[in-house]
């Protein structure tokens, strides 16, 4: 990192002396913008990866590739959803790319291995999917364009006690994002006098859904709640049906990465009346979803956008307006503090980037799975405004 600092200094140094004062802006509107998208395009995790860096491209091809002179080049980098080589091919980026903003990160684990490169570089990082929400106190210099676990578990949480569920068994991933899911969920069902008859973890890759749907079954409770990783919620809503919990009256609630758009049609019939809250849908109905949805399927026509997809799109246009604001300029915390405060509609709905937690107050959307044509889809019924992303609406 100090390599790198001390480069930099130094080149600038030079520049002023050889051609005047005004010489850094000239060289930075010659010298390409790069962001660095560090994304698992293979292994567990590749469809977080391939929704983002489709979105990445969609959202350049709609607004161009040139911003306040500067042409943005991505440099994309698969670090196969392993925080090793994630800190590993940031620290590439920086020192031997020269990096302007480092961008992506699929999973906390991950995050956490960058914010400190990110700090002690003072590069921008724009996180666009891992959801834990104290990911952004890992460093100054991050702001997050997806939202938290507990921003988006409020919502389910809330419409449960307002619908008559009594009891509830929770089923959660045996790690943190899986904890902060069933903590919120807890904070509001609890509070409103509901009831939590057991708490299920479950192994976070490859786990056998059957035996703890058993448990379910036997335990009787009005709902299940559940927070998975995109993956295995397919799974899980297959098992849900072929365990007959669905014929049994326990409903199925959760966190809306278990219907996720990009792989919700697997699922079939089993995920029909499953109600999950998300900041994102793909059929939001608005004309700027549809042109985002019509953009990412040229990119990408064998799936549709999800909200990852929708949080790489808005992240590239938190780099793109700050790059204006700043007049071409990325110069590390101005940088950052150009993101802040950002309001813009995005393919979600109206979003407004916090100053203090550096991520989105955005709207919380009721979904149930319907059947729209040949597919299933997440169709928004309800919506909470404005939730910061302690789960408070602002």
């Amino acid at each position: 990192m100090k390599k790198r600092l001390f480069l930099r200094t130094a080149l600038c140094a030079f520049a002023i002396a050889a051609t005047g004062l005004h010489a850094p802006a000239i060289q930075a509107a010659e010298k390409p913008f790069k962001v660095g998208l560090i994304v698992p395009m293979t292994g567990a995790f590749a469809s977080t990866g391939r929704q983002l860096h489709s979105a990445v491209q969609a959202y350049m091809k709609d607004h161009g590739d040139t911003v306040a002179g500067r042409k943005i080049q991505v440099i994309l980098k698969d670090d196969n959803g392993v925080a090793a080589n994630s800190r590993k091919l940031a620290q590439e980026l920086i020192v031997n790319d020269d990096v302007d903003v480092i961008a992506g990160f699929g999973l906390t684990p991950i995050t956490l291995a960058v914010a400190p490169i990110a700090t002690q570089s003072k590069t921008p990082m724009v996180l666009m999917a891992a959801q834990t929400q104290a990911n952004t106190e890992a460093s100054p210099y991050m702001v997050r364009s997806s939202g938290t676990i507990t921003q988006v578990t409020s919502g389910i949480a809330q419409w449960a006690v307002e619908n008559d569920i009594k009891t509830a068994v929770t089923l959660v991933p045996d790690y943190a994002p899986g904890y902060e899911s069933e903590e919120a969920f807890k904070k509001y069902f609890l509070a409103a006098g509901g009831k939590i008859l057991e708490e299920i973890r479950v192994p976070m890759r490859n786990p056998d859904f059957a035996p703890f749907l058993q448990r379910v079954r036997d335990v009787k409770p009005d709902a299940l709640f559940v927070m998975l990783p995109s993956g295995p919620g397919a799974a899980l809503l297959k098992q849900y049906g072929q365990r007959g919990l669905a014929a049994a009256g326990i409903r199925l609630i959760g966190h809306g990465a278990i219907t996720d758009d990009d792989n919700l049609n697997q699922a079939g019939d089993a995920a029909l009346g499953v109600i999950t809250s998300d900041y994102y849908a793909t059929s939001h109905d608005s004309e700027m979803n549809r042109k985002f949805i019509e953009t990412y399927k040229s990119i990408d026509g064998t799936s549709r956008p999800n909200f990852f997809g929708v949080a790489g799109y808005d992240g590239m246009h938190l780099i793109y307006e700050a790059l204006r604001k700043t007049d071409g300029k990325a110069e590390g915390m101005a940088f950052v503090d150009a993101m802040k405060n950002l309001s813009f509609e995005s393919p979600r709905g109206p979003v407004t980037l916090d100053p203090e937690s550096r991520d989105f107050i955005q709207n919380i959307y009721m979904r149930k799975v319907e059947k729209v044509g040949d597919e299933y889809q997440n169709v928004e019924f309800d919506v909470i405004e404005r939730v910061n992303a302690a789960g408070e609406t602002k």
